[in-house]
């Protein structure tokens, strides 16, 4: 594992399963302002996984940009990624920080609870990701979260992820309300500039 700093905010970009141009529009991100990179394929396909998220991890450490492996603990390990982004019907944090080390990145979805970021900050989680806080075309049937929330959150003292439809017009409500990071899938990689959609998303920091 290459040690990567954890940014303090910014853009949190996701990718959206098999593609071609993967590294392509990975690194026009990066170019743009991502200030953290997920790799996310659901597909069993192992070989082209691991190559893919090996190819991935060199292109971060070249950014200075952490790269956080969906759902898969042995693969994050395999390709020396920064950390894992868990749900709740994913490993276990203690699990996780056990194989990846002391100072791996493990995120934990929340969704729409306190508590279960209670709970995972308890077991170790290094952030927490809340939403879907707007109709999401990846999850159009995830839980909501609200910007209440996050401004509860803030009090737990972990950098807050925001999720779940947010765009460059509707984001700022969220970072006011204590989002450190908001994360985009479809956002960033469903557009024909993603370079450019990446910058909109960065300067929000920078106000």
């Amino acid at each position: 594992m290459h040690p990567v700093p954890f940014p303090a905010r910014g853009l949190y970009a996701i990718t959206d399963g098999p593609r071609s141009d993967l590294l392509h529009t990975c690194a026009a991100a990066l170019d743009g302002g991502a200030a953290l990179i997920q790799y996310r394929d659901k597909t069993a396909d192992p070989a082209r996984r691991r190559a893919e998220a090996a190819a991935l991890a060199a292109l971060c450490v070249r950014h200075r940009v952490p790269l956080i492996i969906n759902d898969d603990v042995a693969l994050a390990v395999a390709i020396g990624a920064q950390g894992v982004h868990l749900g709740e019907d994913d490993a276990d944090i203690i699990a996780a920080r056990t194989r990846l080390g002391s100072h791996a990145i493990i995120g934990v979805s929340c969704y729409d609870s306190i508590e279960r970021a209670r709970t995972a900050i308890a077991a170790g989680a290094d952030y927490l990701a809340f939403g879907a806080f707007f109709p999401s075309l990846t999850k159009p049937h995830a839980r909501r979260a609200t910007a209440d929330l996050l401004r509860a959150a803030t009090a737990l003292g972990k950098p807050l992820v925001a999720i779940g439809g947010i765009t460059p017009d509707n984001a700022q409500p969220l970072i006011d309300a204590g989002a450190d990071f908001v994360a985009a899938i479809s956002g960033v990689f469903a557009v024909a500039d993603v370079k450019s959609a990446a910058r909109r998303y960065a300067q929000l920091f920078h106000k």
